[in-house]
């Protein structure tokens, strides 16, 4: 792919930006229109956490697999069929006319994001500059938090005027727009790699043991639940076993084992993304079940956090090119967490205003840290890991939302039990909550030590 010229990076730039902004918008979107969605498939609280989970589930088991084929086909080329199979699941979705077409459409989506946003930030790592990277992986950033941002306020709008299936044919209109563009713009590059070897084996384990792991949390307390978790973490270290000793692995243990900054990088990622989540989809069901919005207004509340992570991630993001990514991602984690032990004090009768500011602190503090994380993990390998390194970090990314939301399964599994969210159980629904947001401000403060254990980047 020839990067020499400026508007050829601008145009780069610009599509993987416009895939970056696609994935996300469908996940906020979708959470707003959740109570509907439940109504019309008859949903009770679990089954309706699978509608955000199936899709994290699937782009989560994908996501490491895709970064290495497209290592050997090429990024460009994987990120091009990913917005194919994303439209036309997306279409295909909102046509569902029952639970189990509609979940399985959810889990195509979710491969078909995965292929976009696991190949967009290698993309961009492979036509820009290490001195220019912040900036631009800020940019991208930006795109993804615009998706976040527009996406609880229209899909509010869309749900309320236009029924949650607008949701699906909106996001299916994008993906088209996208492969127009990309045909016109975006040329297809010769793959980096020298090696054409896959990993088989080691995607036979890694798939399952993600899924036994998380499948079983939405079983939890109970005994077959806990058999697959167990089952997925004695898979979890065959998988590590295998890796370690492969030629050609399918995620090299070694990033992790010999370089501090890739590893405690992703950690951190990880962690962040384990605490931070599920806020949109709590509180999204707390505005529309116990306060009693509707869709639209509950969609206008929510937008203050994304917003404030749009408006400042492009300025994170240079400011970690001037200054150790360590030190701002760590301020960030901070905020994320005085942001997340604020929500503990939620009742029927918080004041809308105290929301809104803590939402736009929580996104002060997601701002700070996403962009320069991603700097981070990015500046710590050579070009020819930009691959998988690019879709090791949006795995963490997977695996910290399938893991706040199993966490959210698991506290709706041990204290509401399979049952609708109806007003007799708004009380024990709300300390549900509350539960939820003391184990993610836990995890938050751990997530600064380890933020901080990095270490510091070398600038070229």
């Amino acid at each position: 792919m020839e990067t020499k010229n400026n508007p050829q990076k601008n145009i780069i730039l610009l599509v993987t930006t416009i895939g970056s902004f696609l994935t996300p918008f469908m996940g906020s979107t979708i959470n707003i229109a959740l109570p509907a969605v439940g109504r019309e498939f008859n949903m009770n609280a679990l089954m309706l956490s699978w509608v955000p989970t199936s899709y994290l589930l699937a782009a989560a088991m994908s996501l490491v697999p895709i970064g290495r084929i497209a290592d050997i086909t090429g990024r460009q080329r994987i990120f091009f069929y990913g917005v194919i199979i994303f439209g036309i699941f997306s279409l295909f979705g909102g046509l569902a006319n029952n639970q189990i077409l509609f979940m399985t459409c959810r889990v195509l989506q979710g491969i078909g994001g995965a292929m976009i946003f696991g190949t967009a930030v290698a993309i961009l790592t492979s036509a820009f500059p290490a001195n220019q990277r912040g900036r631009v992986l800020g940019i991208n950033v930006s795109g993804v938090y615009l998706g976040l941002s527009l996406g609880p306020f229209l899909g509010g709008l869309l749900t309320q005027q236009l029924g949650w299936r607008s949701i699906f044919y909106v996001n299916a209109c994008l993906g088209f727009l996208m492969l127009f563009l990309m045909w016109g713009f975006l040329k297809i590059e010769k793959p980096t790699s020298t090696n054409n070897q896959f990993d088989y084996l080691g995607t036979i384990i890694y798939s399952p043991m993600l899924f036994f792991i998380m499948y079983g949390f939405s079983l939890l307390p109970g005994i077959s639940g806990a058999m697959m978790i167990i089952f997925g973490i004695f898979l979890t270290f065959i998988f590590i076993k295998w890796e370690l000793k492969a030629s050609i692995p399918l995620l090299n243990i070694n990033l992790f084992k010999l370089n501090p900054i890739f590893f405690f990088s992703n950690i951190a990622a990880l962690i962040n993304y384990s605490a931070t989540n599920a806020i949109a989809f709590l509180l999204s069901l707390y505005l529309q079940y116990i306060k009693g919005y509707s869709p639209q207004n509950a969609g206008i509340i929510l937008i203050a956090q994304p917003v404030t992570m749009t408006i400042l991630s492009p300025l994170a993001g240079k400011l970690s090119d001037r200054i150790q990514p360590a030190i701002i991602t760590s301020i960030g984690m901070g905020l994320t967490a005085t942001g997340l032990f604020l929500l503990n004090f939620l009742q029927n009768t918080s004041s809308i205003n105290i929301i809104i500011l803590n939402l736009i602190m929580l996104g002060l503090g997601f701002a700070l840290f996403s962009s320069p994380n991603t700097n981070a993990v990015m500046s710590s390998v050579e070009k020819e890991y930009y691959g998988i390194a690019s879709s090791t970090l949006a795995t963490m990314r997977m695996l910290g939302q399938m893991s706040s939301m199993g966490i959210v399964m698991f506290i709706f599994s041990l204290t509401l039990g399979r049952v609708k969210i109806i007003p007799e159980i708004y009380p024990l629904f709300l300390q549900s909550i509350k539960s939820t947001f003391i184990i993610f401000t836990a995890l938050c403060i751990i997530g600064i030590f380890a933020s901080l254990k990095r270490g510091r980047i070398k600038r070229d």
